[in-house]
């Protein structure tokens, strides 16, 4: 599970579609999708590039969104998203039962280890990160709540890989595995032996797959149904000894996991 240098790993530049059937509220969501963790902020010309639409449909657009308070306009211009959306996206009942129940967990284990601990869950292909604690002693990482990292590059990714269907797999496979670094498994069946373990284990690692100088260890959280809720990790120096920590995720997830059902 260690951290991208890139946060937003797999976003693709949004809508790039100016399509004459496309409803007012489709360009709406389209000017949302330009926002990640990679571009939080951005001016005018920078929406109506990512987005594909006219600059005077995208100055429209957001003139309604910040009206609305989806977006709010900075000092020098560019634009961020506005608190209102923020509000309503912490309303979202999955992760904010899983955050709320895995926070304790991820405070002892940060106490007992002083390195990074994620908490994410799969959103489209994608792993997302819905919390993070961590501190200056610990390998940095660019990773930030709201971040996506690949599944088949990290701990995190991994378990919810192993738990989420065949189906899953397929998609990544035929997609293409792409190397984030030399150790990365880009191959579909040595990542599906990955995974067979993972399974058995019940833990799951990467060691320097998606950073060079970081590894990481995690486990899966899991509904009585064996549905994947999300996956709980640390992510450390290379220097580590992760497997000694797997006793201790895997234990927290559990409980996480009795906490939400």
């Amino acid at each position: 599970m260690p951290s991208s240098g890139n946060a937003g790993y797999g976003g693709d530049v949004a809508g790039r579609t100016n399509s004459p059937g496309e409803t007012v509220s489709r360009r709406l969501l389209t000017v949302l999708d330009c926002f990640d963790v990679a571009h939080p902020a951005l001016t005018l010309t920078e929406i109506a590039k990512r987005s594909g639409l006219p600059i005077s449909t995208a100055r429209r657009l957001i003139t309604e969104l910040r009206d609305w308070g989806g977006l709010e306009r900075l000092a020098d211009g560019r634009y961020r998203i506005g608190m209102r959306l923020w509000t309503i996206g912490t309303l979202a009942p999955q992760q904010r039962g899983l955050r709320e129940a895995a926070l304790p967990y991820m405070h002892d284990l940060f106490q007992a280890t002083q390195e990074n601990i994620q908490l994410t869950v799969l959103e489209g292909h994608q792993a997302l990160c819905i919390e993070k604690i961590s501190s200056t002693k610990a390998v940095p990482t660019l990773t930030q709540v709201g971040g996506r990292l690949p599944l088949h590059a990290t701990g995190i990714g991994k378990c919810i890989l192993a738990f989420s269907g065949k189906e899953l797999l397929k998609s990544l496979a035929e997609a293409g595995l792409p190397r984030m670094t030399p150790h990365t498994i880009t191959q579909p069946g040595r990542l599906a032996t990955a995974l067979a373990e993972v399974r058995k284990t019940g833990v799951a690692y990467s060691y320097q797959e998606m950073t060079l100088g970081a590894v990481s260890v995690a486990a899966p959280i899991l509904a009585l149904d064996g549905r994947v809720r999300g996956a709980l990790g640390i992510v450390a120096h290379s220097r580590a000894a992760v497997e000694r920590l797997a006793p201790a995720v895997r234990t927290a997830a559990l409980g996480i996991a009795r906490s939400i059902r």
